[in-house]
């Protein structure tokens, strides 16, 4: 098994760090490969340039897009490691997204861009890598579910961005409540999460999921 994890957190060595080492122990133990997209550490420029738009437009893929393609082309598990900002990415995740998930390779608008989705051609191209994602949240569970933020972001990132693009085996996780000294123990149990979120990941007895059937589904239900 081959593991690429996005990473974003500007200073080394803090909680988000912690998480990240917890997460890939369990794959390192197993003896899986790891290749650590640290976005910060690898000066990923996210801002969506004129060759980004161009390219979008059908020109050439801007420098350096191809090789992060190959990144994820050669991985069979991806994961994505964050703190949450404004419930949600932070930019420079949101950014890395937004300039490597290309029209032509993660998705197919119709025909092509020119036909503005009037053909009715399959959009996903990506192919279905288990994936899971977790969020390093400073709030707590009680402030996600009150005001919803968590289903906000499932919405947005499970299904309208990795099942988009055909990435429809996703699961999204929080660790809640991990800023302060007296939160200190919620810090040591978010390490313990991380560490079982890979252990059930990498597990023979997983059950791939469809995030977007289960959405749809959810919504159905609510809506009777």
């Amino acid at each position: 098994m081959h593991l690429l994890t996005v990473f974003s957190h500007p200073v080394a060595g803090t909680y988000p760090s912690a998480v990240l080492e917890a997460f890939h122990r369990p794959f390192k133990e197993a003896g899986h490969t790891i290749d650590t997209l640290d976005l910060h550490a690898e000066d990923f420029d996210p801002r969506f340039t004129r060759d980004d738009h161009a390219h979008f437009w059908g020109g050439p893929i801007p420098e350096g897009i191809a090789d992060m393609h190959r990144r994820v082309e050669a991985a069979d598990r991806l994961a994505f490691v964050y703190p949450v900002y404004w419930w949600g990415m932070p930019a420079m995740m949101k950014g890395w997204i937004e300039r490597v998930f290309t029209g032509g390779w993660a998705y197919q608008f119709g025909a092509g861009v020119e036909d503005r989705g009037t053909e009715d051609i399959a959009a996903s191209m990506l192919p279905g890598v288990p994936t899971t994602l977790i969020g390093i949240a400073g709030s707590t569970k009680r402030a996600y579910d009150k005001y919803g933020y968590s289903d906000a972001m499932r919405t947005q990132l499970d299904v309208g961005t990795f099942a988009y693009c055909g990435i429809t085996d996703v699961e999204s996780h929080l660790i809640y409540d991990v800023e302060g000294n007296h939160n200190a123990p919620n810090r040591d149990a978010g390490l313990t999460q991380a560490e079982q979120i890979a252990r059930a990941f990498i597990s023979p007895d997983r059950v791939a999921r469809n995030a977007k059937e289960e959405h749809l589904n959810g919504r159905l239900a609510a809506a009777r």
